[in-house]
């Protein structure tokens, strides 16, 4: 029993002095817990809304009032006439344009059917179908409370999908996998790759090799550039030939803009690799650390708007999650550079910190 105590008490000992991996194992609950709570909720809020009718129209504007009382949207714009409604979804972030026929009013106090159409931005079919349910039930309910002890007043609504018109769920779950895949292949392998030379021993002979310090990591790297190119063709090509989905914008940005992604990630795996000195922390670091912001916090499974403000000032140092923007952007809505300047700027920065913060920390720990 006497050795079994101290057997023990060793092995304690073992793991309360590598503090990397015990802050791992005590922060990991708590980092699941915050994101499984929080983000994987089917609610959809913080609804963009733009809305176009008739001023002074005074029925239109009950509706309005109604939908801006509820919680799930955010009227930002009105105007008395959208025409240029593309321009409108692409510039200012709208997520649905709501548009009053003319004498919305007036066709209800005549007995008509006035209208109303319902545009929604289908890149992201669940969260436009969960609008238009919300929308609908909102003039639904209008409708009975207008005329309860009368002829029912009847208001047709009119339905408009963009860009995904047939609300495909590969349209966001593709530029998802996209992240999800170069992140993993580029930060986990890159990361376990140079651990395992530090952790055999191997890594210190090399750096004093005739062989340059840069040219050792980048010898690392440019396989899994290799591999992480080769798996970015072949979703696009199953993306486009299999699930018919469609590259509306430029394919030279589309892949310019994942190559910069792809440097950032080999860049955090390096990163990985000089804050750990065993290959089972940088893999749960680079897998689970990596893997669960990925899914949870870029939009891929749960919209950002939808979750606390927090957890999207979080998801803002996310990669993945400024990389599924700018690739749903190009591919699905085809916006050219212009429309996606602010997260290759924010992608850029990442990088460049980095390889900054990489560069300081090898050679501390191995220089």
């Amino acid at each position: 029993m006497k050795q079994l105590l101290s057997f023990i008490y060793k092995e304690v000992l073992h793991i309360i002095r590598d503090k990397r991996t015990i802050l791992i194992l005590l922060i990991m609950p708590v980092v699941q817990i915050m994101l499984f709570g929080f983000a994987m909720t089917l609610e959809v809020k913080n609804i963009k809304v733009a809305v176009s009718y008739q001023y002074g129209d005074e029925l239109a504007e009950k509706i309005i009032a109604r939908i801006s009382a509820s919680e799930y949207f955010d009227i930002v714009k009105t105007s008395n006439n959208i025409s240029d409604i593309s321009n409108i979804f692409k510039r200012e972030k709208i997520d649905t344009i709501i548009v009053f026929s003319d004498g919305f009013s007036n066709e209800i106090y005549k007995g008509g059917i006035p209208a109303i159409q319902i545009i929604n931005d289908a890149s992201d079919p669940n969260q436009a179908s969960t609008v238009t349910s919300y929308i609908s039930a909102i003039i639904s309910s209008f409708q009975n409370e207008l005329a309860p002890n009368a002829a029912p007043v009847r208001i047709n609504t009119e339905l408009k999908m963009l860009y995904n018109p047939e609300l495909k769920g590969s349209y966001n779950f593709v530029p998802g996998v996209m992240a999800l895949v170069l992140t993993l292949i580029c930060a986990m392998m890159t990361s376990i790759s140079i651990v395992r030379e530090k952790e055999f021993g191997t890594m210190e002979l090399l750096l004093v090799s005739p062989m340059k310090p840069a040219y050792i990591i980048i010898s690392k790297i440019v396989p899994y550039f290799i591999i992480s190119t080769i798996n970015l063709l072949t979703i696009i090509f199953l993306a486009v030939f299999l699930l018919d989905m469609p590259i509306r914008g430029s394919f030279t940005l589309l892949m310019a803009v994942s190559f910069l992604f792809i440097f950032l990630s080999l860049t955090v795996g390096i990163f990985i690799s000089s804050l750990v000195s065993n290959q089972a922390a940088a893999m749960l670091i680079a897998g689970m650390g990596m893997m669960l912001p990925v899914m949870l916090l870029s939009g891929m499974l749960f919209p950002l708007d939808s979750m606390p403000k927090f957890l999207q000032v979080i998801a803002d140092f996310v990669p993945a999650s400024w990389y599924f923007t700018a690739v749903k952007k190009i591919m699905i809505e085809g916006q050219g550079f212009v429309n996606i300047i602010k997260e290759t700027l924010v992608l850029t920065i990442m990088l460049i910190i980095l390889i900054i913060a990489s560069v300081k920390k090898f050679k501390v720990r191995l220089g």
